[in-house]
C-alpha cells in the first residue's frame, strides 16, 4: 500500500496529496513569545595575518527605476531578475540594499573602510540612524580605537557615519581621501555644481569639516599604495575618485570594492547595467566589466558595500555574466 503513495509524492510533489481532515497529533499548546531579534551585525574573515570584520550599517530601498534608463532590459525584466534571486523587498516595494563597512585590524592599525550613513535622513534609507557603531561595539571594538578612516568615496552612506551632531565620531582617527574625490566634493564651488547635486556635496563637506578643523584630514592619489600592503585601486565612474582598496597579507588578497555594484541580482548576470547614482554611467559600466573579469582571473576575495551581508565572497564566470559565491561561516583560528 505504501509504494503508490511514495510514487505519487515523487511524481507530483507533496501538493498532489489529498488534504488530511485532521493532524495525526495535537499536543497541548505551549505558546512562547517570539524574540524578533537578530544576531549582532558583524562577521569576521582572516586575510593572511589581517583580521577583517564586516559591519552592518542598515538597509536602503532601491527601485528598479534607478537602473531602467541604463539598460535595454525592461523594468519587468529587472524585477523578474530580483524575484528569481529571491531578493527581499522593502515596505516601499523596492529591493533591499544592504549598507556595509569593513574594519581591518593589521596588528599595527585599525582601519575603517566606509563608515555608513550616520544620521543622514533620506527616503532611500530605511534606518533613522546607521547601525555601524552598534555593530562595531558588538564586534568587540570601540570607536576611539580606530586610527584610520578610508571612505571608498564621499557619498553619504559611506562617509557620514564619521560624524554625530557635528562632532567627530572617531576622535583618534585621521580621515584619508582620494585627491580625485577632494577635487569634486570639497574644492568645486557650490555655484558651479548642478542644483540636484548640491545637497549631497554639502553633506560630504559637513562630514569632513570637524576632521579638517582638528587637522585630521590627509589626501592620496588613487592608484598608489597608501599604507603598507594597502593600495587604492581606481574604480572611477561611480564618482570622480571612487576607489577600491586592495589589501594583501601573507600571499592572500582582499579587494574592498565600494560601489562597483549595487544590485548583485541584476548586475552579476548583467554587469552592463548602470544606475542613476553613477556620476558617469558609461565609465562606471566599463570599470565594472573590466574589474569583474580581472577578479575572476585572479580569484580575488572581494568585499562589497551593497552585497548581501557580510558582503564577502568570490566570483565565478556564468555565461555572459557572473555568479557571486559568498564566504561560509567558519570559526577563526585563535592560535
Amino acid at each position: 500500500m505504501k509504494k503508490p503513495l511514495i510514487t505519487a509524492v515523487l511524481l507530483f510533489g507533496l501538493t498532489a496529496l489529498p488534504a488530511m481532515a485532521q493532524p495525526v497529533h495535537q499536543p497541548k499548546a505551549n505558546p512562547v513569545p517570539m524574540q524578533k531579534t537578530q544576531v549582532a551585525g558583524y562577521f569576521r574573515q582572516m586575510v593572511g595575518d589581517y583580521e577583517v570584520t564586516a559591519l552592518y550599517d542598515g538597509v536602503g530601498n532601491l527601485d528598479t527605476a534607478l537602473m531602467a534608463k541604463h539598460t535595454d532590459l525592461s523594468e519587468q525584466a529587472l524585477n523578474q531578475l530580483l524575484d528569481d534571486a529571491f531578493v527581499p523587498r522593502t515596505h516601499l516595494g523596492g529591493m533591499e540594499g544592504t549598507i556595509i563597512g569593513f574594519l581591518i585590524n593589521t596588528g599595527r592599525h585599525l582601519i575603517l573602510i566606509d563608515a555608513g550613513k550616520g544620521e543622514v535622513q533620506a527616503p532611500i534609507f530605511l534606518d533613522k540612524q546607521g547601525r555601524l557603531l552598534d555593530s562595531l561595539r558588538a564586534s568587540g571594538y570601540r570607536p576611539e580605537q580606530i586610527d584610520i578612516i578610508l571612505p571608498t568615496h564621499m557619498h553619504a552612506d559611506h562617509l557620514n557615519g564619521i560624524v554625530h551632531k557635528g562632532k567627530r565620531t572617531f576622535k583618534n582617527a585621521t580621515l584619508y581621501l582620494a585627491e580625485q574625490e577632494k577635487a569634486f566634493w570639497l574644492d568645486t564651488p557650490i555655484n558651479m555644481l548642478p542644483e540636484t547635486v548640491c545637497p549631497y556635496v554639502e553633506l560630504a563637506r559637513q562630514a569632513v569639516r570637524p576632521y579638517a578643523k582638528a587637522g585630521r584630514v590627509k589626501y592620496y592619489p588613487s592608484g598608489k599604495e597608501i599604507f603598507e600592503n594597502l593600495t587604492a585601486i581606481p574604480l572611477f565612474g561611480h564618482t570622480a575618485g571612487h576607489s577600491g582598496f586592495l589589501i594583501e597579507s601573507k600571499g592572500e588578497k582582499l579587494l574592498i570594492w565600494g560601489d562597483l555594484m549595487h544590485s548583485p541580482a541584476i548586475q552579476m548576470p548583467h554587469p552592463e547595467v548602470a544606475i542613476d547614482f553613477d556620476a558617469n554611467a558609461e565609465q562606471a559600466r566599463k570599470t565594472r566589466q573590466t574589474m569583474l573579469k580581472n577578479i575572476v582571473a585572479e580569484k580575488t576575495l572581494i568585499a562589497g558595500a551593497h552585497l548581501p551581508f557580510p558582503g564577502l565572497g568570490h566570483l565565478q564566470k556564468d555565461g555572459e555574466g557572473y555568479r557571486f559565491i559568498p564566504v561560509q561561516y567558519r570559526l577563526l583560528d585563535q592560535h
